[in-house]
């Protein structure tokens, strides 16, 4: 019994080490508890903090400084004391000293030109400069800057219910976007000395404070985003009157900083079935020579936001249209200089409606009052109610595809992400793919309504194969801290864009898929939502075990290839000597191999065909059988048998027996399509727990009517498989083209070439 029970461990231990990839995710996962529970909704016991602001900034424009002061109110709901209160500086990263600059790799071999050692010697006076924190009687508080962080202590702790309030004042210099980089800053029109202002992070920030970590402190990097609380924001931003300014929130004192002309042409917006211009393009040329050197304020409010910002120039042109979400009004705007046109005013807020309506559709209805895109000359950057897109023809107006289409998928992800983040507010400054990966999926769905055959660069499973089939060393699962992926658009924006797909198409279908995650963004809505709470929640909603999909395609570099190996054909042999004999005939006896073939020429006659005493009984037997003594067995077997049967072993059935191996390590589902010899055709989906007993390989039979001509796996391209020359049976290579040469690339586009031609016309 002692031997036995050793043996039935070992055996047990060896099984479980062969399921580790169908392991259930309990171990890698928080326990559940009040304020996250097992089905991944808030507990009962779920708290959120609370900072609201009332914020003062200015914007010289002749030093390129921000001066600010504001007034946190902060509001303990969790049922800890809290005895010091941290905020973020993200401004500090642009310090000479930062740790963002420090941390670079740097080779010596990189510095190839005077321009790289001038780069590396370029000095910028950044951060903020802190002139004083008090509280409201005007005494001085404690505080302590570390980095990109600053810690304030209370002069007695703050309770549970409890709320502190507190006074801040500071300046920064603002930084040039084309010299410096960063997410937000100016653009400096050299050819008029304009400016435009895309403005974020200008404030000291408070940081989130919750059940998960406590305090997220981590420093900013420059990868990992922003982790913020909700709260209620009063912004008031003195800039130069002859500025436009677009900003998170709804606009307080339009009667005193827009003419009367701008309010009518709002009212028209509001109702309208396109854009309206509320300044038109000659409005905008007038004001960029003006220059004024007097000042305007304009006041915003906004509710329940994490974040805000700001646009502000005399460049701005600004159209407007109004839709409905649920009975909602919600004003779709755009601010952009002429350099964006004739791209932005043909397309920036048609996007922006298209964008809310999209994913209003799959997530939460959109909450907020307004919706902006502004444009800039760099990347993409989100904020709530407001986003800074770039996407610039060229100066002639003329542009490619590729900055239309790029121009379009921007302003469609950073327009989303007023709900990966902004709504549903994640960890950024944790896990980048919560906010991005999110988005960038549903930014899929929406590209694809906007445009039928939307060249989407994410979310079709076929386009992150080079991908994740690459070098183990330079990719990092996805459940990895933002600062230290490799890959960073890869792993945090397409790889989960796609897993996100295939689980919507392959494994749980698309009402299933739909209901489930729209779930996970109405519980989370205006919270923090953790990965294991989103897991959760898609598991629950759904009813499907995806343990094994989050293991496989979360926690790990595996890779989806799947190899058909073998196929082996059979029929039944249906006991009938008659047919048995003809199928030996057609099948054994007269198989082709090369000595049969030649032996049929070079043997006249064999010893037995010319000699009849050669063949003995044995010889004989087999004609007498077939013909008297199997068809009397066959006769008395026949009575026995039912007649289904009879009937299921002269249905002349084919049955295939398929033999498969999982190369890549990540199981997935095996997609199988049939074709036939009269060239229809049979999908097959086999669920990805055909892997569970044994991960490398598999096997399964199928019965047809028909006889099959070929076999492929994966034929639509769906669940990522890397290796798609060994899908076939019979095995057929995917034809690749050979370059000889790499061709010189073409500077002008194809609008400055048909430009060309009809100049040509002319002549």
């Amino acid at each position: 019994m002692k031997i036995f029970t050793t043996l039935s461990l070992f055996i047990f231990s060896n099984v479980l080490f062969a399921q580790t990839k169908f392991a259930q995710l309990d171990i890698e996962l928080p326990t559940p508890n009040q304020y996250r529970n097992a089905s991944g909704a808030p507990g009962h016991g779920y708290y959120q903090q609370k900072a609201d602001y009332k914020i003062k900034v200015t914007i010289d424009d002749k030093k390129q400084q921000l001066f600010g002061e504001e007034v946190i109110t902060y509001t303990n709901n969790s049922p800890d004391v809290l005895e010091f209160l941290w905020l973020q500086l993200d401004q500090n990263i642009n310090q000479d000293d930062s740790d963002a600059k420090l941390i670079q790799i740097e080779k010596m071999e990189d510095f190839k030109q005077i321009s790289d050692v001038k780069r590396k010697l370029f000095y910028f006076d950044g951060g903020f400069k802190i002139d004083k924190v008090e509280n409201l009687n005007g005494d001085k508080m404690k505080f302590y800057i570390h980095k990109t962080m600053m810690r304030i202590d209370p002069s007695k702790p703050l309770l549970p219910k409890q709320s502190i309030s507190f006074k801040i004042k500071w300046w920064y210099n603002i930084n040039d976007r084309a010299k410096i980089g960063g997410r937000s800053g100016l653009e400096y029109f050299e050819e008029e000395d304009n400016y435009l202002y895309t403005i974020a992070q200008f404030f000291p920030r408070m940081c989130v404070y919750n059940d998960v970590e406590g305090w997220q402190n981590k420093q900013f990097l420059g990868a990992g985003e922003f982790t913020l609380p909700f709260g209620d924001y009063e912004v008031a931003i003195t800039v130069p009157d002859d500025h436009i300014v677009g900003a998170t929130g709804i606009l307080q004192n339009g009667q005193s900083v827009l003419t009367n002309e701008q309010k009518n042409r709002l009212k028209q917006a509001e109702n309208a079935d396109k854009p309206v211009f509320i300044v038109n393009t000659d409005e905008a040329l007038q004001s960029e020579k003006s220059k004024s050197s007097s000042f305007k304020t304009w006041v915003f409010k906004a509710q329940n936001v994490r974040d805000f910002a700001f646009a502000s120039s005399r460049k701005f042109i600004w159209d407007a249209q109004g839709i409905q979400i649920n009975g909602k009004k919600i004003m779709c705007m755009s601010f952009y200089p002429k350099e964006g046109n004739p791209l932005w005013e043909r397309y920036s807020t048609k996007l922006v409606a298209h964008t809310i309506k999209t994913y209003s559709k799959y997530t939460v209805d959109y909450p907020y009052p307004v919706a902006i895109s502004v444009h800039t000359n760099r990347i993409g950057m989100e904020y709530p109610m407001i986003c800074f897109n770039g996407g610039r023809p060229q100066n002639d107006g003329t542009y490619s595809e590729e900055t239309k289409y790029g121009m379009w998928g921007v302003i469609i992800h950073e327009v989303g992400h007023n709900f990966f983040p902004m709504i549903i507010n994640s960890d950024e400054r944790q896990w980048t793919w919560m906010d991005e990966g999110l988005n960038t999926f549903v930014q899929y769905l929406t590209e694809q309504e906007w445009e039928r055959g939307y060249p989407s660069h994410r979310g079709p499973a076929h386009k992150i194969t080079d991908y994740m089939r690459g070098d183990k060393k330079t990719i990092s699962p996805i459940m990895t801290n933002s600062e230290s992926i490799f890959q960073f658009g890869d792993n945090a924006y397409g790889k989960p864009a796609t897993a996100l797909n295939i689980l919507r198409e392959t494994i749980m279908g698309r009402e299933l898929f739909d209901y489930s995650f729209k779930t996970y963004c109405e519980r989370w809505k205006f919270k923090h939502p953790t990965p294991a709470d989103f897991f959760r929640t898609m598991e629950e909603a759904s009813s499907v075990d995806l343990d094994w999909f989050w293991r496989g395609w979360f926690y790990s570099k595996d890779y989806v290839d799947i190899s058909l190996d073998e196929v082996n054909y059979f029929q039944l042999n249906t006991n009938n000597p008659e047919i048995e004999k003809e199928w030996l005939k057609n099948n054994e006896n007269d198989k082709l191999f090369i000595s049969n073939m030649r032996n049929k020429n070079s043997i006249q006659k064999t010893v037995n065909e010319l000699d009849p005493e050669i063949d003995d009984f044995y010889a004989k037997r087999n004609k007498f059988i077939a013909d008297t003594l199997d068809k009397l067995q066959y006769s008395e077997w026949k009575q026995k048998m039912k007649k289904e049967e009879l009937d299921l072993l002269s249905s002349n059935k084919h049955y295939y027996e398929l033999k498969f191996s999982n190369i890549g390590g990540l199981v997935s589902p095996i997609i199988i399509l049939a074709i036939f010899e009269d060239n229809s055709e049979k999908l097959i989906h086999i669920p990805a727990e055909i892997w569970r007993k044994e991960e490398e390989k598999c096997s399964k039979v199928f019965i047809f009517d028909k006889k099959v001509k070929s076999f492929v796996l994966d034929p639509y391209l769906e669940t990522a498989d890397c290796d798609t020359d060994n899908n076939s049976w019979p095995i057929k290579f995917n034809p690749t083209r050979y370059q000889l040469f790499q061709q010189q690339k073409d500077k002008e586009n194809p609008m400055q070439r048909q430009k060309k031609v009809e100049q040509l016309k002319t002549k």
